[in-house]
């Protein structure tokens, strides 16, 4: 008897199904949350805490479980993570976010 399991991402916000969707944190009034977003959604929440954000004052960085999933990488970052995953059999898009499980495999292999 053979099993497949198969996962499907869905973007929290819309509830569409999503490839791209990756796991987002953020922390208000000391309460932390998680949430899964497609590349637009993630945008719209961007804009949105923007003008906090840029108000705000930095209190230092919260790393969490996996290194770098909830935050963008520099430009050279990105493109080294875009290449390892396209040599390592990935599907990546040559724009955009890296999805978080990519970003993953790619922490746990470096």
């Amino acid at each position: 008897m053979a099993q497949k399991i198969v996962t499907v991402y869905t973007d929290d916000l819309t509830g569409e199904e999503s490839q791209e969707a990756a796991t987002h944190t953020f922390t208000l009034n000391g309460v932390s949350y998680e949430i899964d977003l497609g590349p637009d959604s993630y945008e719209q929440m961007l804009e949105a805490f923007s003008p906090f954000i840029r108000a705000g004052r930095k209190t230092g960085r919260v790393r969490s479980r996996v290194a770098n999933r909830s935050t963008k990488g520099t430009g050279e970052e990105t493109a080294e993570i875009r290449a390892w995953a396209k040599k390592n059999g990935f599907k990546v898009n040559d724009r955009g976010r890296v999805p978080g499980d990519i970003k993953e495999a790619y922490e746990k292999a470096h």
